[in-house]
């Protein structure tokens, strides 16, 4: 299998005159999603993702690009035989880690272990279809945009916080790529409680809020939420760990509009799940920050774990000849 990709000639269909269809691929550090999205008119911003599915992601060290190339081509293959109705016209593919999209290549992963590996030409070459390749947060905030929760907003920071923090930042509608190095606000500098510097998801991912809790006291919780309820119930410590979370997450935001003009505040991952208890308390911290500029809404992402995946089909959408308006495009 890990030389499907490499060697396999093209997977090219017949000349065709029924329904297309795009298949999307969103390749995560553990698993990778699937699914078929037919060409056609989006009914109220809705997408319907036909056949779902989800494979474990074939993990291979530094070939690791090759074993997940291999695998797309393999399922590509398996969803033209199980749906001989629809025309796969085109393929969606989102990735982590540093990403040049122009390029095509997956600069570094350092969880799937790839650098420089070219996606979109070794994709290209052995499906027979055009391939649109991008970074998953970046693919998921364009859906988030396009579709869910900030669709007709033009400058918008997509937030999606759990584990780790990541981002996608868009400006007068553009999302901003830097070659694959922006949006890495989780990387970001913020002004540590202990004075100095920390990284933003040192202190206001999910995952750290329960790393620091269990550090300060001793006492293991389950994860964020944990903190938050004993925050809440007037433990003091939880409480401290909570706001300096929020503390962290205000600055980078109160950056975001400051320099960028961000007028729409995405919220996703799983510490979006506080609900009021984020989002309160944070917009008035960033609203302490900021002077004269423009005061950003907060809007909690709409799509769901399947972001990315609906982001990588409207980018293999866009690949597709004769796009009409008022389709998925």
């Amino acid at each position: 299998m890990k030389q499907a990709a490499e060697s396999a000639g093209p997977l090219s269909a017949p000349a065709w005159d029924g329904p297309e269809a795009v298949l999307a691929f969103d390749v995560g550090g553990t698993d990778m999603k699937v699914g078929l999205i037919p060409n056609g008119v989006i009914p109220d911003g809705a997408v319907d993702l036909l056949d779902l599915q989800r494979h474990r992601t074939p993990l291979d060290g530094s070939r690791s690009g090759h074993s997940v190339c291999a695998r797309i081509v393999e399922l590509t293959g398996q969803y033209r035989a199980a749906h001989p109705q629809l025309r796969i016209a085109a393929v969606g593919v989102t990735v982590p880690g540093i990403v040049d999209e122009a390029a095509g290549v997956g600069i570094y992963s350092a969880n799937l272990g790839w650098r420089n590996f070219p996606f979109t030409a070794t994709l290209t070459k052995a499906l027979g279809v055009p391939v649109g390749f991008g970074h998953d947060v970046g693919m998921a905030g364009e859906a988030e945009v396009r579709l869910g929760a900030a669709a007709g907003r033009k400058d918008v920071l997509v937030l999606i916080i759990g584990t780790g923090i990541a981002g996608a930042v868009l400006c007068d509608g553009r999302r901003v790529s830097g070659g694959g190095y922006a949006g890495e606000i989780g990387h970001a500098l913020v002004p540590a409680p202990e004075g100095g510097t920390a990284v933003l998801e040192s202190l206001g991912s999910a995952g750290a809020v329960a790393r620091r809790y269990t550090q300060a006291t001793g006492t293991a919780v389950a994860g964020a939420r944990e903190v938050l309820l004993r925050a809440e119930a007037g433990d003091a410590v939880a409480g401290t760990i909570w706001g300096q979370a929020l503390d962290a997450l205000a600055f980078s935001i109160s950056q975001c509009v400051s320099i960028l003009g961000t007028q729409t505040v995405v919220l996703g991952g799983g510490l979006s799940m506080a609900g009021t208890a984020l989002f309160e308390p944070l917009a008035a911290r960033v609203d302490e920050l900021l002077s004269f500029h423009r005061r950003p809404d907060y809007v909690h992402a709409a799509l769901g774990e399947n972001a990315g995946l609906i982001g990588s089909a409207l980018k293999a959408r866009r690949l597709c000849a004769g796009t009409a308006a008022g389709t998925l495009s």
